[in-house]
């Protein structure tokens, strides 16, 4: 299984393998998003049209040229031709940049809405897509693929049409100029065709590979050269190993490229022999006519240079259709994402909360990470003597993923109390938090707030209601006013010191060279974890939500930062309905209810000291973590 794959059982792979042909359903498809714009395709349409017929012009002045300028010293009719000759080139130049105009306008905007589309799509994926899916592949469809399917719109359909109409026109005066060699012409047709299709085969199968390399390439960059990336191959030594991989994958990219061009190259030298072909079948025709008084000179010579524009067309058409269906890829790859079904759904009469209380309740919710049939899969693939199923990348253990994450979890939260949810690691407390904020939705079971089931509710009315502080803080590459405004777009700068003089970070941003203006970096990384935290804390104030999430791990923070935190906290906690994965005792001790986790199982349910009383697994805790807290300076 690919990473990002889990949801598709028929793999990438085995796709490239069926056979290639033009999917009537996905033309019909791709033409539906040229909908909007069918006032420029016509426009481009009358452009090409007008284009090629003025083509056919040159031809026949060579003919009057030869046949009657030159034998009967035309002066007047050679200046109106030469003109001709001037004219013809400027016009369809000028029809040119009309045509490449209106041919970007619906090109590039069919691709404006098809990237805004796969990501409005991707954005209400579920939390599984992206725990599944490498940054790098995303990233990829939306380069790479999304680029590919631009050149199909932009290039590869107006070739097309261009071609279509230069090599009708071009036939037609062919014929009417002499009908015996215009046949002969055609006569060569079969040879084009016969490659194109294997060729056509062959090169959608090097495209996929090749897209499928690019993807894996970016990948690799992606994860590596990210600021955590960087730090984690630096501090492990592992620069030579990671130079390896990548030679390896950008090799795999080279090779593929190589392989392309070889075929291309191939395929071109058999269209260009077979032009030749026709080419001297009508010369040596014409010729023998000429010899025999049934042509004359300036026929033979006008009719030849029609056989470029036919025979050039020919071989585009041929080398198009093998483009275009090799460029169908790149809109099978986008479409693939665009289907993956939405896991979160909003359904239609979902009700939009402007207010609530925030009692919250957890009812018999079971929840799996991975869906069953793939579990099936790993079973069968273990059966047959495989540890875990998959194509040497993210391998996943079987083991867990069968077990449930959660199982049979019940409990409740009243408006305005501190819940503190313990337990040791791994034991689904996290699970509990993702799945109370809808990043998932329960296999068994439901979530209510206010009585309402959070799946009846508007993912607006969520998201509006819930604030996250979790431990590991998440800053864009941008200032710190940004950062901050994520969370109320309108706030004015009183409310953004206010929320920053709450969160214990107002000194630090005004001591700094350009205060609100300073960018964090890549992922917040030139401020310190503890600062990051509270900047977070800061938007979550900023953001007045009624009911607060927080994991509230600090243990990595030194003790002035872990302070300053732990003050912040006291009036975010205040008043407000918190949900809080607890590790200090101090919050414990502050909980209104303390709910132990153990396994996916909620264990154990009351206050410090009633749970303390039980001796069951709390109790086992508070010796082992929580106890030794109390000998630290406050």
């Amino acid at each position: 299984m690919r990473d990002g794959g889990w949801w598709r059982f028929v793999t990438f792979e085995e796709s490239s393998q069926q056979r290639p042909i033009l999917d009537r359903l996905l033309l019909r498809r791709v033409f539906r998003y040229a909908r909007p714009y069918l006032g420029a395709i016509l426009i481009v349409l009358i452009t090409i049209t007008v284009s090629s017929l003025l083509g056919l012009a040159p031809p026949l002045i060579y003919r009057e040229l030869i046949d009657e300028v030159l034998p009967n010293r035309n002066l007047h009719l050679l200046n109106s031709l030469a003109l001709a000759l001037f004219a013809i080139p400027l016009a369809s130049g000028a029809l040119g940049v009309l045509q490449r105009h209106y041919s970007a306008k619906a090109g590039e905007g069919i691709i404006y809405d098809l990237r805004n589309e796969m990501f409005s799509h991707l954005g209400r994926m579920s939390m599984r897509f992206f725990t599944n899916t490498r940054s790098g592949e995303i990233v990829s469809r939306f380069n790479n693929d999304v680029v590919g399917a631009q050149n199909a719109i932009t290039g590869t359909i107006p070739e097309i049409l261009t071609n279509v109409v230069t090599l009708v026109s071009t036939l037609i005066v062919m014929i009417s100029i002499e009908w015996r060699l215009a046949l002969l012409s055609v006569a060569v047709l079969p040879l084009f065709l016969l490659p194109a299709r294997r060729v056509g085969l062959i090169l959608r199968k090097i495209r996929r590979q090749a897209l499928d390399y690019n993807a894996a390439m970016s990948s690799q960059i992606a994860e590596t050269l990210s600021v955590n990336g960087a730090l984690l191959m630096k501090t492990f030594n592992r620069l030579p190993q990671e130079e390896l991989r990548f030679r390896q994958l950008s090799g795999n990219v080279r090779d593929i490229g190589v392989r392309r061009a070889e075929v291309a190259q191939l395929f071109f030298m058999g269209l260009g022999l077979v032009g030749a072909v026709g080419s001297a079948l009508v010369y040596w025709a014409g010729g023998w006519m000429v010899l025999n008084d049934a042509l004359t000179v300036g026929t033979i010579v006008a009719f030849t240079a029609y056989l470029a524009r036919l025979y050039g067309p020919i071989s585009a058409l041929t080398n198009v259709q093998v483009e275009f269906v090799t460029a169908l890829v790149s809109f099978e790859r986008v479409f693939e994402y665009l289907d993956l079904p939405l896991e979160i759904q909003e359904r239609a009469d979902a009700v939009r909360l402007n207010h609530v209380e925030g009692r919250i309740r957890f009812e018999d919710v079971w929840f799996h990470y991975q869906e069953p049939l793939i579990d099936e899969a790993l079973s069968d693939a273990q059966e047959s003597g495989g540890a875990a199923i998959g194509d040497g990348e993210g391998l996943v253990e079987r083991p867990a993923m069968h077990r449930a994450a959660l199982q049979g979890v019940s409990f409740e939260i009243e408006p305005g109390s501190l819940t503190a949810l313990v337990g040791p690691s791994g034991a689904g407390k996290t699970t509990i938090i993702s799945l109370l904020l809808r990043l998932y939705d329960p296999t068994q079971g439901r979530i209510t707030l206010d009585g309402y089931d959070l799946r009846n509710l508007t993912l607006d009315s969520i998201a509006r209601h819930f604030g996250v502080v979790s431990q590991e803080t998440y800053l864009f590459h941008d200032t710190i006013r940004a950062n901050l405004l994520y969370a109320k777009p309108d706030a004015t700068q009183a409310e953004l010191e206010a929320a920053c003089r709450a969160a214990n970070i107002r000194e630090l941003i005004a001591s700094l060279p350009d205060g609100y203006d300073t960018v964090v970096g890549e992922r917040g990384h030139r401020l310190s974890g503890g600062e990051k935290q509270r900047l977070a804390i800061a938007r979550v104030i900023l953001k007045d939500p009624r009911i607060l999430v927080l994991d509230e791990a600090t243990s990595h923070l030194d003790s002035q930062s872990e302070a300053l935190i732990q003050e912040a906290l006291q009036p975010l906690l205040r008043g407000r309905t918190s949900v809080v994965i607890a590790h200090r005792l101090s919050t414990i001790l502050a909980a209104d209810k303390i709910v132990v986790i153990d396994k996916g199982r909620v264990v154990e349910q009351g206050t410090h000291h009633q749970l303390l009383a039980n001796g069951g697994l709390y109790s086992a805790l508070y010796e082992t973590q929580f106890r030794s807290q109390l000998a630290e300076p406050t």
